[in-house]
C-alpha cells in the first residue's frame, strides 16, 4: 500500500510539472537535500538549499516553459525512512524559434517521510547542451548562464 501512495504522489509531481506549478515541486523537498543535473549547461550542477533548488526551477520554467513529461516506467522500493523510486520519462518543449525539442531520462530519487532528500536527473546531457547553445543563439541569454550551486559553504 506504501508503494502505492508514493507512486501516486510521483504521478502527481509530474502533472504538477506539466501544468506548471513547481512552487508545489519545490515543496516536496526535504529542508536537507542534494538536487543534481548533470551536464555542462544551464541546468546543470547541485543544489543543496531550498533556495536553489527554487531559483532552478524557476530558471527551468523560464527556458522551457511548455515542459512536457510522459513516464514511461516507474519503481519504488523500501520502507517510509528510505525509499527509492525510479521514474523513466520522455519530454517534449518547444524552442523559442517554435521548433520541437524533446529528451529521455531518469528521476532517481531517495525519500524520507514523503520528502525528497535526494533527486538526480539522468538525461541526454549532449542533447540538452545543444538545446541551451541554440536557444542561447536565439537570444535566450539565460540559456548560456552558470548553473545554479550552493555557494561553498552552504548547507
Amino acid at each position: 500500500m506504501y508503494h502505492f501512495v508514493v507512486r501516486r504522489k510521483l504521478r502527481r509531481s509530474f502533472r504538477d510539472i506539466n501544468a506548471g506549478r513547481y512552487a508545489a515541486i519545490v515543496a516536496q523537498f526535504a529542508l536537507r537535500h542534494t538536487h543534481t543535473m548533470f551536464g555542462p549547461h544551464a541546468l546543470g550542477g547541485q543544489r543543496r538549499t531550498l533556495a536553489s533548488t527554487r531559483e532552478w526551477y524557476a530558471r527551468l520554467q523560464r527556458l522551457l516553459p511548455d515542459l512536457r513529461f510522459e513516464i514511461q516506467s516507474m519503481a519504488v522500493t523500501g520502507w517510509p525512512w528510505d525509499t527509492r523510486a525510479l521514474v523513466s520519462w520522455t519530454d517534449s518543449f518547444t524552442l523559442p524559434d517554435g521548433s520541437p525539442g524533446a529528451n529521455q531520462g531518469v528521476h532517481e530519487m531517495k525519500l524520507a517521510w514523503g520528502k525528497v532528500v535526494s533527486l538526480e536527473v539522468h538525461c541526454d546531457t549532449a542533447k540538452l547542451a545543444a538545446y541551451c547553445a541554440r536557444m542561447q543563439a536565439l537570444g535566450v541569454v539565460e540559456a548560456g548562464a552558470e548553473p545554479i550551486v550552493d555557494a561553498v559553504g552552504t548547507a
